[in-house]
């Protein structure tokens, strides 16, 4: 019988702008329901930034992705920064309604993409975790998203020919393969649960959780840098 496993490395467009419609009605309403103060949390997993900025940050990607704006240093820190800045006198309302937006309408075309834009639906919904653990809500790198974000790293680590590795996961009933699928190297292992799978592959520390992960080390899975 063929499982999800077996055809990951297939493709699926719809599947980045699925998880950002899942994230989207899951995250914004939190958001609103949050006090000014609670956007200035430094966020852990982004050095110098604060929840602010990180969400700043997002929705600048997502409205380039929409609007087809592609700087020559697109998505690099100084670009990424330069965004940020320029939201610098924006409301917490005006920088939420362009994410709300961005992850209404991104989906359609980074579908049409074929694929190079599907790794910035990945890094919305894990800086979505790192926004979780700032604000000490529960659920980060987790929730209704997981199973489509599984997919879509499976995807994403497959088309970059990423090492290969069969997970073994505690809340999927069928195991994941991630990366290449050559054959050229032999797959390394994980066992644990799928948030700290993707915090390893997100380079988020995964101190004091429990995990196996053999024929790799921690540092190589990072996709992210």
């Amino acid at each position: 019988m063929t499982t999800p496993a077996d055809v990951h490395e297939v493709r699926d467009p719809e599947l980045p702008g699925r998880l950002l419609s899942v994230e989207r009605d899951a995250l914004l309403p939190l958001l609103r329901a949050r006090g000014e103060g609670d956007f200035a949390s430094p966020v852990a997993a982004c050095p110098g930034w604060t929840v602010r900025d990180v969400l700043a940050h997002c929705s600048a990607a997502l409205s380039r992705v929409v609007e087809s704006r592609y700087d020559k240093d697109v998505f690099s820190p100084a670009s990424n920064q330069r965004d940020i800045d320029e939201r610098a006198g924006w409301t917490i309302t005006e920088i939420l309604d362009e994410l709300d937006r961005g992850m209404t309408e991104a989906g359609p075309v980074i579908a049409k993409a074929g694929g190079p834009l599907d790794g910035v639906a990945l890094g919305e919904w894990v800086h979505a975790g790192d926004v979780r653990v700032a604000l000490g809500e529960p659920g980060a790198y987790a929730g209704a998203g997981l199973p489509f974000a599984l997919a879509l790293l499976a995807q994403v680590t497959s088309a970059r020919g990423h090492l290969p590795l069969h997970a073994d996961l505690d809340d999927a009933d069928e195991p994941v393969r991630l990366g290449d699928v050559s054959g050229e190297r032999p797959p390394a292992r994980f066992i644990g649960d799928g948030p700290t799978l993707v915090r390893l592959y997100a380079g988020r520390p995964v101190d004091g959780v429990a995990y196996e992960l053999a024929g790799a080390d921690a540092a190589e899975l990072n996709i992210f840098g």
